[in-house]
């Protein structure tokens, strides 16, 4: 594979595990206000460099913070003293987040474009 397809691949799968990460996001956010839900997150890992060192996004990890004890005692899931668990998820954290997986998105997207461009240009040079 040489260094043009390789830098193609690598970016694509960084688009990917972006993607990935955003889907999880946006997940969170939908879910903010539902009981007794835990945060998504997911951690990249990279491929071995014989395997082109791509990035993949690894596991769903749910978030170990204990849920907040939300005290209303006319809700419907509320135990005898009134309380019930809400949901982890910090709007600002997921909010920073997203912002984070479409800049790292729109990073490997032009980084995708830059090597199809040369690589076009390369093919351009051989042709003469």
């Amino acid at each position: 594979m040489n260094d043009l397809t390789r830098m193609l691949a690598v970016s694509a799968s960084g688009m990917e595990a972006q993607s990935h990460r955003l889907r999880h996001v946006s997940e969170n956010i939908a879910n903010a206000d539902t009981p007794g839900y835990r945060r998504k997150t997911v951690a990249f890992s990279t491929l071995p460099e014989w395997q082109g060192g791509a990035v993949r996004a690894g596991p769903l990890r749910l978030d170990p913070r204990p849920l907040p004890m939300i005290h209303d005692p006319g809700h419907v899931l509320a135990d005898a003293t009134g309380h019930y668990a809400g949901s982890n998820v910090d709007l600002l954290v997921e909010i920073a987040d997203a912002r984070e997986a479409q800049r790292s998105y729109e990073a490997n997207l032009r980084l995708f474009d830059q090597a199809r461009q040369m690589q076009s240009a390369l093919l351009d040079i051989l042709r003469r």
